[in-house]
């Protein structure tokens, strides 16, 4: 067997050692190379969508639809703004006593509105005399003007009423009204103020 003189053999073997030890590198390149999260447009932050700006709401005055901007206000600013009865109704969802609100015996023709924001919310034509001592009403002005919410307090199950504008708490909606809707919508006086029409009072 023919001897391989040692200068080849220690050269031989260097470049073997070379070559592993640049598939090493190789393979340690690729290791860091799986480790790295792929980038990708799931891996940016989210963008949030800009909220629409404004709502559809029905204007008695001007007998359609508008366009108008949600009111949407600090605590602070709403008890700059309203007396301490109609904050204490309006924004901490409190009920004022039967038979004791300015507008539950009030007969004038006119338009119910939210002392909050001023939008329109009922009619003089729709109220009527529930015997309850809250201010009564069978459907709002436009179903887009008030909105609901389930309400479990006082260990009830009862459905709130709010404005749409400004979430301003109204009062309850109960099935239990006159036709033609069968509806009854039982609201606090405090979180009323009213605009009244040019007709003589019923």
């Amino acid at each position: 067997m023919e001897k391989i003189p040692r200068p080849l053999m220690w050269a031989a073997c260097g470049g073997l050692v070379g070559v592993l030890a640049l598939g090493v590198a190789r393979a340690g390149r690729e290791a860091e190379v799986a480790k790295t999260p792929e980038r990708s447009a799931t891996a940016l932050p989210a963008i949030a969508s800009k909220p629409p700006a404004g709502i559809e709401l029905y204007s008695v005055a001007r007998g359609g639809t508008i366009m108008t901007d949600r009111v949407v206000k600090s605590e602070d600013e709403w008890r700059q703004e309203l007396d301490s009865e109609a904050f204490r109704i309006a924004r901490e969802k409190g009920t004022e006593r039967a038979f004791t609100g300015k507008y539950w015996d009030h007969h004038h023709g006119g338009v119910y509105q939210c002392v909050c924001c001023g939008n329109d919310l009922f009619t003089s034509e729709t109220k009527f005399d529930s015997g309850t001592g809250w201010p009564s009403f069978w459907a709002p002005v436009d179903a887009r003007n008030v909105a609901s919410e389930n309400d479990n307090s006082l260990f009830m199950k009862r459905t709130e009423v709010v404005c749409s504008r400004c979430d301003a708490h109204l009062g309850h909606v109960f099935p239990d009204g006159p036709k033609p809707t069968g509806m009854r919508y039982c609201i606090n006086s405090g979180s009323l103020k009213f605009e009244p029409k040019d007709e003589p009072a019923r």
